[in-house]
């Protein structure tokens, strides 16, 4: 008699093993960061709404109307909200390995794995509050604008890029060098003032316009309001500056990461 082998079974292709990880890993974040605390999602929401609720009464009583419209909760909004969504993309990149460090010991989980579920995540999430933000602003105070999508969708995809390049930069040096993680809280402090929330660049005197121009997030600032604000026509904007910086930036970022995520995982 013959022995009859049984089928053996068939193994899922890598493209859904990473899949499901990643959506694996997207759940386990969605419960520990939105799970965890009372109210989840409605503080993602409500975090945004009350900072500018504080800056348009504040800027109300210090100046007569805001450089562009009439309202100062949208116009602070068109700048904060794309400033919150590069900032969230940036900080949770940089530590989606050391956060997933447990996981990344099982052979089905990469680094790479971590690093798209918070991009995924974060994106979707801070996009929502971008539009229930800006719908909320509109309803209640009861504007009337020509609203072109094309620039916001534009700023927007610029902000994610650049806070992923920056995220995967910083994932390598705060490996590497730990230090740098308090030099770079540091020196980025000013960023919050020096991103086009509280002005726009033809605000200010022209030697400040030339310094200002280097910094990315001005160019995402101005694009968002450009859809917004159908009398805005800025030109100083360069999207091969923002887009080409960041895509540098996420190159250089993978490159490195994959050379050294070992090292990164070593860090405390």
């Amino acid at each position: 008699m013959t022995e009859t082998s049984l089928p053996e079974p068939k193994l899922k292709p890598p493209r859904f093993q990473a899949i499901r990880a990643i959506v694996a890993l997207i759940l386990r974040e969605m419960s520990s960061t939105y799970g965890a605390s009372p109210g989840g999602y409605i503080w993602a929401v409500l975090q945004p709404v009350g900072m500018l609720a504080l800056l348009s009464l504040a800027f109300s009583l210090i100046v007569r109307a805001p450089s562009l419209g009439t309202s100062f909760v949208l116009f602070y909004a068109t700048g904060f909200l794309p400033f919150t969504l590069y900032s969230e993309i940036e900080g949770k990149t940089s530590g989606a390995i050391l956060y997933s460090k447990a996981l990344l010991a099982y052979p089905r989980m990469t680094w790479i794995d971590t690093i798209i579920a918070r991009l995924i995540l974060n994106t979707l999430t801070q996009a929502a509050v971008f539009c229930i933000v800006i719908a909320g602003i509109i309803v209640i105070f009861e504007l009337r604008l020509t609203i072109t999508v094309g620039p916001i969708l534009i700023g927007l995809a610029m902000a994610i890029l650049l806070g992923l390049g920056v995220g995967l930069m910083n994932a390598v040096l705060f490996g590497l060098f730990p230090v740098w993680k308090t030099i770079w809280r540091i020196i980025t402090r000013p960023l919050f003032l020096a991103s086009g929330i509280f002005f726009i660049l033809e605000d200010m005197p022209p030697f400040v316009q030339e310094i200002l121009w280097w910094n990315p997030l001005m160019h995402v600032s101005g694009l968002v309001r450009v859809g917004f604000y159908s009398v805005y026509h800025p030109n100083y904007i360069s999207l091969t500056y923002g887009f080409g910086l960041a895509l540098v930036l996420i190159l250089l970022g993978l490159i490195f990461l994959r050379a050294n995520y070992t090292k990164v995982l070593e860090a405390r």
